[in-house]
């Protein structure tokens, strides 16, 4: 299932549009990667996530 796919079912199922769903899944990205009290195991994990930059995106 493409990425469009799936952003579309999450986004009618909760009564939204496409682009709400994506803002909401960055904004959880950027908590769970900014968040400095991050433990070194949830780091690890972290690491383990493909990105280009320091915060990966929904895409």
């Amino acid at each position: 299932m493409s990425n469009r796919k799936i952003y579309q079912k999450i986004a009618k199922e909760n009564k939204i549009n496409m682009c709400e769903v994506k803002q909401s899944m960055q904004s959880a990205l950027d908590y769970a990667f900014g968040n400095p009290n991050n433990q070194s195991i949830i780091k690890a994990y972290q690491n383990q996530v493909p990105r280009r930059g320091e915060v990966p995106t929904p895409d």
